[in-house]
């Protein structure tokens, strides 16, 4: 039987607010357990919560950033249910009137553009943290309520992605917005961008879904791709072996030491949570004007900036598409260029140097070449001060050593031979000791002329200026 996944995501992303979302705890990662929590957070009698500002305005920007409608009133609920990282027995979320809805995304995957809707996005206090002992001997598992009540805003799709590619996209396009808009630093790794997986088979053609499985303890891209390879294969096996009512409505684990899925829990509906109104909480109610004051603050965002360096810098769709991908990364970019570097030339030297030199671009700022030093040693190629070979050297010594590009070349003497006196004994040199490559060339093999080229770039230590060598040598050969 041929099959269609049908796969729609569920994305955490943890606002990068300095307090907690309903408390003035403080929300750095990696403290010692239990000592960012109060009596809000931790849900003890007689305590309020009050909505933090920054959390929903960091809300309401993402939710521009994905094209969704800002609704004017929204209002938070009580989704109970009862787990040992949850203090209060119930979350506070928003369930039939979140703040976002409607939204959509462009993707790109095997050079094919496709929209991904965006069901809604909806404010929420994350959950502590459970820690299961290591040691086997001890059946014991300890609580961290350090995360309990830190803000999170869900970003949930529409079922349109059909493979785990399409899916894979999907989320490296919303880490992107949301690290260019600065409302998270979207870190898996410390669990500020988390994702759930929903995913269900049918027959192509067929309106119906199947029926769905969520996979949790999704902690990377890869494990994410990974995982919605095994559960498709998972389900089409028993579909096709006619086990198809073993296929239920569930959450599944994802398991990336066997690499496969188990079984968790089945799979609660809405009215398992028994929502209703948070009755501490007034309703938001938000102005056109409040709204519009937000939309103000939004950056370029990674699709208009692709196409404005595509426009203005001429560059191909995938050099415009890796200077862009990452903020920190398109600023370097235009400040080479803003210093007077031909923005192709730039684009060629920061996707194979740069690039390759540092581990994430994300953290550019912190690479020991700047923007303008890089953009100086360019110049000095563009002069002819030094070639293509030698600024490869000294762009390696200016990340080891911190000095500028010119104080590298003065002080170790690769300033470019231009002047004919200097190269053409080396060219007399190397014509005399390679005299088949000359009776090549003379017998119509032009191949041999880079042979020659090499060996005198090779006798100059690299500093001959290629271009006189080149000429100097057709000189000399045609006589």
């Amino acid at each position: 039987m041929n099959l269609e996944p049908v796969i729609g995501l569920e994305v955490h992303v943890q606002l990068n607010t300095n307090t907690k979302i309903f408390c003035s705890c403080k929300t750095e990662f990696g403290n010692e357990s239990n000592t960012q929590t109060c009596p809000v957070c931790l849900g003890l009698p007689g305590v309020l919560p009050v909505l933090n500002k920054e959390a929903l305005e960091k809300g309401i920007i993402a939710g521009l950033a994905l094209n969704c409608d800002i609704a004017r009133y929204s209002k938070f609920d009580r989704k109970n249910y009862f787990y040992p990282d949850l203090p209060k027995a119930y979350q506070i979320s928003q369930f039939d009137k979140p703040i976002c809805g409607h939204g959509e995304i462009d993707i790109i995957v095997n050079d094919v553009v496709k929209k991904i809707g965006i069901t809604r996005l909806h404010l929420e206090e994350d959950a502590g943290k459970l820690i299961h002992s290591d040691d086997p001997s001890e059946d014991k598992s300890f609580v961290d309520l350090n995360r309990t009540g830190v803000p999170l805003a869900e970003i949930v799709s529409d079922p349109d992605m059909r493979s785990a590619d399409e899916a894979y996209a999907y989320l490296q396009k919303i880490k992107s917005i949301m690290k260019y808009i600065n409302v998270s630093d979207v870190n898996m790794e410390e669990g500020s961008l988390r994702c759930d997986v929903n995913i269900s088979l049918r027959p192509f053609g067929q309106e119906k879904f199947g029926e769905k499985v969520e996979i949790k303890n999704l902690n990377s891209f890869k494990a994410v791709k990974a995982a919605i390879y095994y559960e498709i294969e998972r389900q089409s096996e028993l579909i096709e072996f006619g086990e198809k009512e073993l296929i239920v409505q569930e959450t599944r684990l994802w398991n990336p030491d066997k690499g496969e899925t188990t079984s968790m829990r089945s799979k609660e509906d809405a009215h398992d949570y028994r929502y209703f109104p948070c009755p501490d909480l007034a309703p938001i109610i938000l102005t056109d004007e409040y709204i519009n004051d937000l939309q103000k603050l939004l950056p370029e965002l990674p699709d208009e900036k692709q196409e404005r360096f595509e426009k203005e810098y001429a560059l191909p769709v995938y050099d415009a598409g890796v200077l862009t991908a990452v903020r920190p990364l398109s600023d370097y970019y235009e400040e080479v260029v803003k210093s007077g570097i031909d923005a192709k030339k730039a684009s060629n030297w920061i996707m194979s140097e740069v690039l390759k030199s540092i581990d994430d671009a994300e953290l550019i700022d912190e690479f020991p070449v700047k923007a303008k030093e890089c953009a100086d040693l360019l110049k000095l190629v563009d002069n002819n001060t030094i070639n293509g070979k030698i600024a490869k050297q000294v762009f390696s010594t200016m990340i080891a050593s911190g000095k500028t590009a010119e104080a590298i070349i003065e002080e170790e003497g690769l300033k470019q031979v231009s002047d004919t006196s200097e190269i053409e004994p080396i060219i007399e040199a190397v014509l005399e000791a390679n005299p088949q490559s000359v009776e090549d060339f003379k017998n119509g093999k032009d191949k041999a002329i880079g042979f020659l080229v090499g060996q005198v770039m090779k006798q100059s230590k690299g500093k001959a200026n290629p271009q006189i060598v080149n000429q100097l040598l057709k000189e000399k050969l045609s006589k």
